[in-house]
């Protein structure tokens, strides 16, 4: 057995990230509020995605786009507001109902595609006050009680497209064409006007949330219509933020307070600019009387923390019905989110990511927060250990204390610290039936080691393409496909060799195991496994074919895991593993190792 020698060399220890960098002092609020409500409420909440019998024509089903999807002109559209229950629509209760599940902001879609104004707008006579008897100003009631209730308010204003006017933009003239000078002429009457009175009558407005979904360069809008634009809100509000969808994005325009993603987009890394996703609780936007694809709420849950961990927003929508009130799915989930909140918020609110990889463990996403010189860390755990140990990699630095956030007492976790690896004590009991949050105190900035292979829920590591130590390779990752029937793996047609790096706390003997498929018949391709002084060869082995649909004539490639022996792991410590593979004439398509 060659010595073991621990080498620091290729162990880039850092500290850690806590500030958003690329924060400015607009957007500090949102940054802090980290979860807000999106409100798709107008015309077309009386049509509750059907029109004279006739389901919305998209498969989408996106309820707010009826007028245009159906092909309704002005008028016709407008009688959808005999439907609505003015005696019972109080917009009060969407803020009560925000406040309640924990949200700290509202943004209200003042003005969406279909071009109608749910203000008692002086622009035009497209708009509520001229369609309601006593007119209603649903922007100033939501002010109001925005104002009353504590929570900030956003609005939605549709900038680039317009169905009602006859020069915005409606796709229809992707065939007709429109000149500039009229499309201006849209922007001027309208846009600019409309949102002067939005900044000028209802006193603060925390966001202008604008949903134009592709950069400016291929729109019909020009940048400086856009800049035009966003002067006008940093003259009247100078603390109003803006966000991407205004057409210029935050590398573009660093003015530009936050980076909006697709709908129901998550995030997927880190950025130090504010950034949100906008969600469903289904799936359309304003109430659709046919959507059933209620999301749970771990799963709604697990979204807002995933974000929160890579230091975005979450935006989550309702679709109230004409009569103003909330579908029972969502109202019941918002509420469960509130509850958890009450208990958990201090893993959400002002926290931030934290430096190490968002897939490192198994068991859920971390956040962070730093209070004076002390550090916590927030393991928000989304499956509970049946083991009731929880397997924490990567922090160098010893913690002060481990708790769970839902014990007021704070009552100490056992737990074992050696090396970047603790391992903690979990009470038989989860304390929350959706996602349960364990506190790592330090009372200074606690250390991190980059690129690990953590220890997983079932004290095991698995070594993928995906995880490996980047060394300059030219590994080409094929994303699994097939309905994942086929696994994300490497193909490997030339001799390649990948390194991963992993802490052992336990040392002895530990299998190995690594599985791929191999579709050649010859015998020249082999494996070599290296690690602790050991190396292991492996005659690669043809796998065949097998089905990955039953009565499909769906046949794909095999993968299949080989036990290919043991490694001594004589102590504790780093140690660096490396996998050669040389393929022959037929690639290897390696997929993992796995050690344990």
């Amino acid at each position: 057995m060659k010595k073991l020698v621990v080498c620091f060399t290729f162990i880039v220890f850092s500290l850690s990230a806590f500030s958003q960098s690329q924060t400015n002092e607009r957007a500090r609020w949102f940054t802090n509020a980290r979860f807000g409500m999106f409100i798709h409420w107008g015309v077309y909440s009386g049509a509750e995605g059907i029109w004279k019998g006739e389901k919305l024509r998209n498969d989408n089903d996106y309820a707010e786009w009826l007028m245009y999807r159906n092909r309704i002109d002005r008028e016709e559209y407008l009688t959808l507001l005999d439907r609505f229950n003015w005696n019972e629509i109080n917009p009060e209760e969407w803020v009560i109902l925000a406040k309640k599940s924990g949200m700290k902001y509202v943004t209200f879609t003042a003005k969406h595609h279909d071009g109608f104004a749910l203000w008692d707008s002086k622009v035009g006579d497209y708009d509520l006050g001229n369609y309601t008897n006593p007119k209603r100003d649903i922007v100033k009631e939501l002010a109001e009680a925005c104002k009353k209730h504590g929570l900030k308010l956003g609005l939605y204003y549709s900038h680039w497209v317009d169905w009602e006017h006859q020069y915005g933009w409606d796709h229809t003239k992707e065939v007709t064409g429109i000149s500039a000078e009229k499309y201006d002429q849209y922007w001027q009457e309208k846009v600019i006007p409309q949102v002067r009175e939005l900044l000028t009558n209802y006193g603060e407005i925390g966001m202008f949330w604008f949903d134009m979904w592709i950069h400016h360069a291929h729109t019909v809008v020009t940048k400086e219509q856009l800049l035009q634009l966003k002067s006008l809100i940093r003259e009247l509000q100078p603390d109003c933020i803006v966000n991407s969808r205004l057409g210029l994005s935050v590398e573009e325009d660093p003015d530009v307070d936050f980076k909006t993603l697709g709908d129901n987009q998550l995030g997927s890394k880190k950025e130090n600019f504010p950034w949100q996703s906008p969600a469903t609780v289904a799936h359309s936007w304003g109430f659709h009387a046919l959507d059933t694809e209620w999301k749970s709420t771990s799963t709604l849950l697990k979204s807002l923390i995933n974000n929160v961990s890579l230091n975005g927003n979450f935006m989550l929508n309702i679709g109230p019905r004409a009569d103003g009130s909330v579908p029972f799915e969502i109202t019941q989930r918002m509420l469960e989110m509130g509850r958890w909140l009450n208990v958990n918020g201090e893993a959400i609110y002002d926290a931030e990511a934290f430096d190490l990889d968002k897939d490192l463990h198994d068991w859920g996403r971390i956040t962070c927060k730093k209070e004076g010189n002390k550090t916590k860390l927030y393991l928000n755990v989304f499956n509970w250990p049946i083991s009731r140990q929880l397997n924490f990699t990567g922090v160098s630095t010893k913690p002060d204390k481990i708790y769970l956030l839902a014990d007021k007492q704070q009552k100490p976790l056992q737990h074992k610290h050696t090396g970047i690896f603790t391992q903690i004590e979990l009470p038989v009991l989860e304390p929350d039936p959706f996602v349960s949050v364990v506190v790592v105190e330090y009372n200074q900035q606690p250390e991190t080691v980059q690129q690990l292979v953590a220890k997983t829920t079932d004290n095991g590591f698995s070594l993928t393409p995906r995880n490996r130590l980047v060394t300059g390779d030219t590994l080409q990752i094929i994303q699994k496909n097939r309905r994942g029937t086929i696994p994300e793996h490497a193909g490997i047609s030339a001799p390649e060799k990948l390194k991963w790096k992993i802490y052992i706390d336990v040392p002895g003997k530990k299998s190995i195991d690594v599985s791929y498929s191999f579709q050649g018949k010859g015998s020249e391709a082999g494996i070599t496994i290296k690690g602790a002084g050991t190396t292991l060869t492996h005659k690669v082995e043809p796998t065949g074919k097998t089905v990955g649909e039953p009565k499909s004539d769906w046949i794909i490639d095999n993968f299949k895991s080989f036990r290919i022996g043991e490694i001594l792991f004589p102590k504790k410590g780093f140690y660096e593993i490396e996998l050669e593979a040389t393929p022959g004439k037929e690639k290897v398509q390696f997929q993992w190792i796995w050690i344990k």
